[in-house]
């Protein structure tokens, strides 16, 4: 085990590509740059507010011992073999071209190497301007790092590919925030999140040289994600393996989402990973009451690109984006097209087996697709709790049959009386879930088991999050507390006091339900 400071960082990428030496913070264009060096803004008086004790074991950090190393984790020391620096980058916001972009407030400090010899790149976000702040004062406030912090882990904790957090710091510095962008600004608690992966790459990383016409730069930079990151893929093909690969990733990750029902809120390519890990975590949420149109973005109204049921398809589409931007590395595009159409096919394949495993399928039949239609009919018509129904439904009793006793049974996840279609359908589904079940070649507590696997029992719902920055600011860190250790069992039967619908109170609330980009 390692201390922060005595540690002696890699600094791979910024010895590998051309990057803006001068350290100047001044917001402006780097054209043939990858990065611009940005060393942390010290803040006045970093306080630890959370550690993640299992994530730094991993990466054999040694347990915090003084201010300084805390000083590390708010910005205000370096060790003397980091390189720190903001990450050039462009992309796809909103469907619409942006152009440059890059790390406004994030600084990725160097490269940790873990015990097994994985590298990690460690990265403080909300540390202060870099030259790719634009207007922005390069700084997050505690609301925003309270839930970048405890979802990132929850969503590891949920098996789901992410981005992790390894402390969240405050930073003792008042933020102004517009929440809403609707003229009415306020000061905020600052923090800070560390955050880390083995990279933070992303398809706009590769959109930014291609888009400048730098295809010697493009090439490098592919070459060297291949050679670092997809050691395993060889061969004259190599870039086309890599981008099926890459497709198939993503495809994976939007079938864990919607297993879940996360929705990040915010697709724009420059937050699509080049690892397929969940990655900047801003207007995220989990679905309440089921709703494929729901979107937690307020800046997505009214068009809700982003909702829940789109963001496979939105996946596709950025996808698309990235084959644009590798294209130049290719005598002609015809296997490129070829790939990104074949991506329904990859997703669906993956989307059906998931969803197999949710009811507790012993596996997917031809016929099972009737069945998984029948379900997404039911939940898209009563709207139930996505959460709760599930865990309800692998409690059902396999004979129940009863009318009545079916309707109390699932009472628990409704959030209005059901109409009179929607009992319908939901009876026919129960019908013809149970025949089905009952052809499986497992034993129903098999069954069970695997449902009990596949689908959460409790979740960081925003309202809960809501509520634990709320405490954080009273200086009350009870619920925080709690949260923490319940994310990291979300499948177990431990934390039933975190099991239950979001209260009426909170379906309109600021930062309970909608929430902005700055969130």
């Amino acid at each position: 085990m390692q201390s922060l400071l005595s540690k002696e960082y890699k600094n791979e990428f910024v010895n590998t590509f051309e990057g803006d030496e001068s350290g100047s913070l001044k917001p402006r264009q780097t054209p043939g740059m990858f990065y611009s060096k940005a060393k942390p803004t010290p803040v006045k008086s970093p306080e630890l507010l959370a550690w993640s004790e299992e994530l730094a074991k991993e990466l054999g950090i040694q347990k915090l011992t003084d201010q300084a190393e805390i000083d590390v984790l708010g910005g205000n020391k370096v060790a003397d073999t980091m390189q720190p620096y903001a990450a050039c980058y462009a992309g796809h916001q909103f469907g619409n071209w942006a152009g440059q972009l890059g790390d406004g407030r994030a600084i990725t400090l160097g490269e940790w190497e873990a015990p097994d010899g994985q590298s990690w790149e460690l990265q403080l976000k909300g540390a202060g301007p870099t030259a790719y702040s634009r207007r922005a004062d390069g700084r997050a406030v505690l609301r925003s790092s309270v839930r970048e912090y405890l979802m990132s882990e929850a969503m590891h904790y949920l098996d789901i590919p992410t981005t992790r957090a390894l402390s969240l710091v405050k930073t003792g510095d008042q933020v102004v925030r517009d929440m809403f962008y609707n003229g009415n600004p306020e000061y905020e608690p600052g923090a800070i999140v560390m955050r880390v992966a083995p990279t933070f790459l992303r398809f706009g990383s590769f959109e930014m040289p291609a888009a400048r016409q730098e295809i010697d730069n493009l090439r490098q930079l592919v070459d060297w994600t291949i050679s670092r990151y997809y050691p395993h893929i060889q061969g004259e093909d190599r870039v086309m393996t890599w981008f099926k690969e890459i497709l198939d990733r993503t495809a994976e990750l939007m079938v864990e989402w919607m297993r879940v029902g996360f929705v990040h809120g915010v697709m724009n390519t420059d937050n699509m990973s080049i690892l397929g890990l969940t990655i900047d975590y801003g207007p995220f949420s989990f679905l309440d009451d089921y709703d494929p149109m729901f979107t937690p973005n307020t800046t997505d109204l009214p068009g809700r690109r982003y909702a829940f049921g789109r963001q496979p398809s939105v996946a596709q589409w950025n996808l698309g984006c990235l084959a644009s931007a590798i294209a130049a590395l290719f005598p002609n595009t015809q296997q490129l097209v070829a790939e990104l159409e074949g991506y329904e096919t990859v997703f669906t394949l993956k989307y059906r087996q998931m969803m197999g495993n949710k009811l507790g399928l012993d596996e997917v039949r031809e016929e099972d697709e009737a069945l998984i239609t029948q379900l997404e009919t039911l939940l898209a018509t009563v709207k139930p709790d996505m959460t709760i129904f599930y865990q309800l439904l692998g409690d059902l009793p396999q004979e129940e049959r009863d009318s009545q006793k079916i309707f109390s049974h699932f009472q628990e996840s409704f959030y209005g009386e059901p109409a009179e279609k929607a009992k319908t359908l939901l009876l026919d589904f129960i019908k013809a879930y149970s025949a089905r079940i009952e052809t499986n070649t497992t034993s129903r507590e098999e069954s069970q088991q695997l449902m009990r696997k596949t689908n959460p029992r409790i979740i960081l719902r925003n309202y809960m999050l809501h509520e634990a920055i709320e405490g954080l600011t009273k200086g009350d860190d009870q619920l925080f507390n709690k949260l923490q250790k319940a994310m990291k069992q979300p499948y177990s039967r431990d934390f039933d006091e975190f099991f239950k619908k979001r209260p009426d109170w909170a379906s309109q609330k600021a930062g309970c339900s909608m929430l902005s980009c700055s969130s």
